[in-house]
């Protein structure tokens, strides 16, 4: 969506384990303080976003606490994290991505907001997604409900 509605490119990356990278994100780090004068060990994180450039969007079905687990392996770049800060709202998980705002046009959005913050697109495309989208403005922010 990104691409054919914004001439965006991105790159998906899938996580099954936010908490695995978290665990070997700190073993990078563990190693790294008891090895002081050796080269320091990149997490995987670190690895497969050397090179690229942007902002990183973290989509998950649980908290946005959840994702935040791998934000200190994502050094020097926006990190966005969209999660599902509730229960009990929706019967699918469709239903409930769309409720928590973590469904597929939340996160083309928040991509756009994060490449505005950081100056690479105008602000208007942001706007021009709210559009596209039909997202509601004035919808209570879901963590309120």
């Amino acid at each position: 969506m990104l691409d054919k509605d914004f001439a965006v490119h991105s790159t998906v990356w899938s996580a099954p384990s936010l908490t695995e990278l978290r665990r070997d994100g700190h073993e990078a780090e563990r190693w790294n303080l008891l090895h002081p004068e050796r080269e320091p060990r990149l997490s995987y994180v670190e690895q497969c976003l050397a090179g690229q450039m942007g902002p990183v969007v973290v989509a998950t079905d649980y908290m946005k606490l959840f994702a935040d687990q791998i934000r200190p392996f994502v050094a020097n770049r926006r990190f966005v994290a969209l999660g599902t800060d509730g229960f009990g709202q929706s019967d699918t998980r469709e239903t409930l991505r769309e409720f928590f705002e973590v469904d597929r046009h939340f996160i083309v959005l928040a991509a756009l907001k994060a490449l505005a913050d950081d100056g690479l697109i105008g602000r208007d495309k942001v706007s021009e997604a709210i559009r596209r989208y039909g997202i509601n403005v004035d919808k209570t922010n879901p963590v309120a409900v």
